[in-house]
C-alpha cells in the first residue's frame, strides 16, 4: 500500500511539473513578443527624441556647423547611438568636422558632449581651442559683459589678412550690442555673415576657458524668419527652463521684431584678403580666426 501511495504521489508531482513547465513555456511565449514590442517603442520614442535634439542643438549653438547626415547605428530593442557626421561651409569650401557619436536607451539620451566642445592648446606661448578629432582651429567668441579672458581679447584679423589664396571663418565680437542694420552697413558686401552671435553665459575666463556655449543662428534667406525659428528653437530647447542663459534671453527678447533686437557678435566667411577692410575698425572688440581652407582652381569661392 505504502508502494502504490508513494507512485501515486509521483506522478502527481510528475503531472505538477509538467504543468508548471507548460505553463512557463506559454507565458514566456506570450511575453516575449509583448517585451520586444514594448522594448523597441521605448527605444524608438528615446531615438527620435535624440534626433531632435541633436538637430536643436545644431542649430542654435554650433556656429557654422552644417549637419551632412546624421543615422541610427547599433540599434536594438534596448537602445543604440546616432551617429552625426558635420562639416563647415567656407565660402564654398566643405571642412570636415567632429562627428558625434551620441546615445540612448530606453529612459536617457546622451549627447556626445565630449566631441562638442573644444580641446585646448595651452603652453607657455600660445593658446587657442581646437576641434578634437579635425585639429582644426575653432573660432572664439567674446562676451560683451566679460572684462577678462585668460589669453586675452585676441584680434587676428591682421594676420589672417596676410595669408595668400585662403579662404577662412573669423569670429567677431563687437564693442558693444548693435542691429542687424548696423551690422550690415559696416561688413563689406564681399564678405558673408553666416552666423550671428546672440547670447551665451557670463562666466569667469581669467583661469582658462569655462567651455561655455554661444547661441545663435543663421541668417540666410529671411533674417526675420530665421529670428523667429531661433526663438521658437530655445523655446523647445529649453523646455522646462533649467538654463538661465535662455531663459532670460527669452524674457528679455521673445516678443521682439528682428529690427529691435541687438547682436553680439557674427561669424564671417570669405577670401582671406577681404578682412583687411575690417582691421582697425572701432566696433571690433575681437577677432578669432577659426578654419581656413586652401583655394583650388577647381573649386570657386562663392564670394
Amino acid at each position: 500500500m505504502d508502494s502504490s501511495l508513494n507512485n501515486a504521489l509521483k506522478r502527481a508531482k510528475q503531472k505538477q511539473m509538467i504543468k508548471m513547465i507548460m505553463t512557463t513555456i506559454i507565458v514566456v511565449l506570450i511575453l516575449l513578443p509583448i517585451l520586444y514590442k514594448s522594448g523597441n517603442y521605448f527605444a524608438s520614442k528615446s531615438s527620435t527624441r535624440l534626433h531632435e535634439r541633436l538637430f536643436l542643438h545644431n542649430e542654435i549653438a554650433e556656429p557654422n556647423i552644417q549637419i551632412d547626415s546624421q543615422v541610427t547605428s547599433n540599434s536594438s530593442m534596448f537602445g543604440g547611438n546616432i551617429i552625426t557626421n558635420r562639416s563647415k561651409n567656407i565660402n564654398g569650401y566643405l571642412v570636415q568636422w567632429s562627428t558625434l557619436t551620441s546615445s540612448y536607451d530606453w529612459i536617457r539620451i546622451n549627447i556626445d558632449h565630449n566631441e562638442l566642445t573644444p580641446g585646448f592648446y595651452w603652453t607657455d606661448k600660445e593658446f587657442y581651442e581646437y576641434d578634437k578629432q579635425t585639429k582644426n582651429k575653432v573660432a572664439t567668441f567674446y562676451h560683451p559683459s566679460i572684462q577678462e579672458y585668460y589669453d586675452g581679447i585676441q584680434n587676428e584679423l591682421g594676420e589672417i589678412s596676410q595669408m595668400d589664396n585662403y579662404v577662412a571663418e573669423v569670429a567677431i565680437s563687437f564693442d558693444k550690442p548693435y542691429s542687424l542694420q548696423e551690422i550690415q552697413a559696416k561688413i563689406p558686401n564681399n564678405l558673408n555673415i553666416v552666423w550671428l552671435y546672440m547670447t551665451s553665459p557670463i562666466s569667469d575666463e581669467s583661469n582658462g576657458p569655462a567651455g561655455m556655449p554661444v547661441y545663435g543662428f543663421d541668417p540666410s534667406g529671411s533674417p526675420k524668419e530665421a529670428y523667429d525659428r531661433f526663438i521658437d528653437a530655445l523655446e523647445e530647447y529649453d523646455a522646462d527652463g533649467s538654463n538661465e542663459t535662455i531663459r532670460e534671453y527669452l524674457k528679455v527678447n521673445k516678443n521682439k521684431k528682428m529690427t529691435e533686437v541687438k547682436i553680439l557678435g557674427v561669424m564671417l566667411t570669405g577670401q582671406t584678403e577681404n578682412f583687411k577692410a575690417l582691421e582697425n575698425q572701432n566696433f571690433i572688440r575681437g577677432a578669432s580666426v577659426g578654419t581656413t581652407a586652401e583655394i583650388v582652381p577647381y573649386i570657386k569661392p562663392e564670394k
